[in-house]
């Protein structure tokens, strides 16, 4: 048996599917090494973070370390980003079957869950019964909040999947947010819609994202519900079933709650609130991220041309890929929902973020800054016609008469 370690291939210049690399002679059993194969582990160290957050405060005495979970994603995560750069390498096509047949990737998947349900359980605990100031709850709450929307991305990754366990597990990681509904909108509204003004998680030129929250929070909910109600129609079933996809995934959240309310009393209920609102508004921050001002152009039947690399912004940071199971390579996602993330490639054609989720998160919540970085990027991606990006509606005629349409 041959053992082939490497970086792989790049994706061509046209936009295509990446070269593969040569593949192995007819009769040989060679077999492709992932050279990131163990640090795809370092993703679960993000459920330790409320012990981690715990750990530093206790032995330096400072409160700010209860805050683990925002100085995480918004410091840490950008400085391992710079410091590692990127990776734009690809796995060979022929190791692709190899990679995704081997259940130690799918693995570190499941072992979040039961990480995430311990530290929300033991931060659940220590709010209430921990002696701690007003400043370190909020920080513990939004630690955990941190790990919950983390836990959407590893929802993310296994609702896509074939497998019964995988999708029921992905209810499962939703629940501390309240948000199972994203499990219906995201792979039967969002996958079809995407960079369209139909779709609610789509951001806008011009839209900020203090105006995107709102706006697709609740359009994700309205679309997930009629996505939901239609496909029980379809089937002859009731609406109000326990089959009902968002039923029963918000069903998960009401036994999570209920029953950490019940168990610590109505003191818990601001550390409940909280650790959810934060988790699902870091999903709707990168969503916001992903095809900000990408619009999909209407082809001769009135229909949306297909979905294509160039329709989602894309990074090859290491650390943050490493910690989010690869979606910063949108793009491949996008149109092959079901690869896994061990296998998702780089494209040279899709337009690139200029760092990692952690760091554009932080753009993101400064609109000004936002808008200086990304609208130049989204106006170079159209060649300069700013008429073919999708636009915020209500500025329409504000980014037309600044940037000009030809």
């Amino acid at each position: 048996m041959t053992t082939v370690a490497g970086t792989g291939d790049t994706g061509p210049a046209d936009g295509g599917a990446p070269t593969s690399d040569s593949a192995p002679t007819e009769g040989s059993a060679a077999v492709w090494r992932d050279p990131k194969r163990y640090l795809w582990a370092l993703g679960l160290v993000v459920p330790l973070l409320p012990f981690g957050a715990r750990r530093l405060a206790e032995a330096t005495g400072s409160d700010i370390f209860w805050w683990m979970g925002p100085i995480w994603i918004l410091l840490l995560v950008p400085i391992l980003d710079t410091a590692f750069g990127t990776d734009s390498s690809n796995p060979p096509e022929w190791a692709v079957p190899q990679l995704e047949s081997d259940r130690y990737y799918r693995w570190l998947t499941y072992l979040f869950i039961p990480l995430q349900y311990l530290g929300f359980a033991w931060a659940a605990w220590v709010f209430v019964h921990g002696d701690l100031s007003v400043g370190a709850r909020i920080g513990l709450a939004l630690t955990t909040g941190t790990v919950a929307g983390i836990a959407i991305n590893t929802a993310h990754e296994l609702g896509h999947k074939r497998d019964k366990l995988e999708r029921r597990l992905s209810k499962v990681a939703l629940a501390q947010t309240g948000y199972g509904h994203f499990y219906v909108e995201h792979n039967r509204g969002h996958h079809s819609r995407v960079s369209t003004p139909e779709d609610p998680a789509s951001a806008r030129l011009g839209e900020s994202f203090w105006r995107f929250l709102p706006r697709t929070v609740v359009g994700s909910l309205q679309s997930a519900w009629r996505i939901a109600a239609a496909a029980q129609a379809r089937k002859g079933q009731r609406v109000w079933s326990w089959r009902n996809d968002v039923l029963n995934a918000w069903a998960l959240s009401l036994v999570l709650f209920g029953a950490t309310v019940a168990w610590l009393g109505p003191a818990v209920i601001p550390f409940v609130v909280v650790q959810a609102v934060f988790g699902f508004s870091l999903l709707e921050v990168v969503n916001y991220i992903e095809h900000y001002g990408l619009l999909r152009q209407t082809v001769a039947n009135g229909r949306y041309e297909r979905c294509r690399p160039a329709h989602s912004w894309n990074s090859n940071n290491v650390a943050s890929n490493l910690v989010l199971y690869h979606l910063e390579r949108h793009s491949d996602h996008h149109a092959n929902p079901t690869r896994r993330y061990q296998s998702l490639r780089h494209f040279d054609d899709a337009p690139q973020l200029p760092s990692g989720y952690a760091l554009m998160i932080c753009l993101a919540a400064v609109p000004p800054l936002w808008r200086r970085v990304m609208d130049p990027r989204v106006l170079a991606h159209y060649g300069g016609d700013v008429g073919l990006a999708n636009i915020e509606p209500s500025r329409r005629q504000h980014v037309l008469a600044r940037y000009g349409a030809t």
